[in-house]
């Protein structure tokens, strides 16, 4: 059987996700809306276009193939509105733009054409000790491909490395954690209800399989990363809630603190309400603070 999968782009050289140099892959579609999100563009679990206005030239070439009739121009030499409702992702206007001003975001990619993407990096890979990453989005939104990928990647011999929020069913993780040779871990907030605030899902599976992952015995590389958000991950209440919680861990001894930056233009693009505005990255003391508030646990903190 061939799987297929949805994704939004395809990185390489990445340092930044997993050890070595790595081919990390985004897909597409995520149960959470976690309001700093990095990559918006990874939320919707299909195709959409995004809109780029610097390269823009006004000719209306978009709206004349639109087949859904979704892009409108209102003004006289104004840009073009994207009606979302009515866009059916079908790319027409991204293929049809002279400036590349309008870009299809998401690709159907089967796992063989996927691995063949991977055997042009091995050289990379056996050199550095890296591999491949499935990042988004969120990866186990698309189970079914994302093991059968996975497995492929195991029999090839390349390191797997899966960047995740943790939030799937406990099946669903079970299923692909002996396919994962390093796990980058999302920590975010430790309350439910601020959780759900927040991001828009309970944080219990995140912890169930968080704690399911850490008492395997199947001596995973585990790495945690926080998102230091100004007034909502930093607050002392949410550190002390998370240490709390990381500290009756038994193995994972990692985390990432990762201080938040401003992508309200991805979110423009997208033509997605961005709740981040008046935020700005935390200062040093804060991140200094969150760091000794972990290496008092014994946490090997990178910042």
């Amino acid at each position: 059987m061939t799987y297929n999968g949805l994704i939004f782009d395809i990185k390489r050289f990445a340092v930044h996700d997993g050890p070595g140099i790595r081919t990390t892959v985004f897909m597409k579609g995520c149960p959470l809306r976690c309001w700093w999100c990095h990559n918006p563009e990874g939320i919707s679990p299909k195709n959409e276009i995004m809109f780029f206005e610097y390269k823009c030239m006004r000719c209306r070439t978009c709206a004349g193939v639109c087949p859904a009739g979704a892009i409108f121009f209102e003004n006289e030499g104004g840009f073009p509105r994207i009606e979302r409702s009515l866009c059916i992702g079908c790319g027409i206007c991204a293929d049809a733009c002279p400036t590349n001003a309008m870009r299809l975001v998401g690709r159907v990619i089967n796992v063989e054409e996927l691995i063949k993407e991977f055997e042009r990096d091995v050289l990379f890979y056996d050199k550095s000790g890296g591999g491949v990453t499935f990042s988004g989005g969120e990866p186990l939104s698309q189970p079914h491909f994302l093991k059968e990928a996975l497995k492929r990647c195991k029999e090839h011999g390349f390191h797997t490395a899966l960047d995740t929020s943790g939030f799937a069913p406990r099946d669903t993780f079970e299923e692909v954690m002996d396919y994962v040779d390093f796990f980058l871990f999302d920590l975010k907030l430790a309350r439910e209800d601020e959780h759900k605030k927040y991001t828009g899902v309970s944080n219990e599976p995140i912890r169930e399989n968080l704690r399911l992952l850490d008492e395997s015995g199947r001596g995973k590389d585990v790495l945690l990363r926080l998102p230091v958000i100004p007034g909502i991950t930093d607050t002392n209440e949410n550190i002390e809630g998370l240490v709390e919680f990381a500290s009756s861990l038994k193995d994972i001894r990692q985390i990432e603190l990762l201080p938040f930056h401003d992508v309200s233009e991805k979110y423009a693009r997208l033509s997605r309400e961005y709740k981040m505005l008046d935020y700005s990255a935390p200062p040093p003391a804060t991140m200094k603070r969150i760091r000794e508030a972990f290496e008092k646990i014994g946490f090997n903190v990178k910042a």
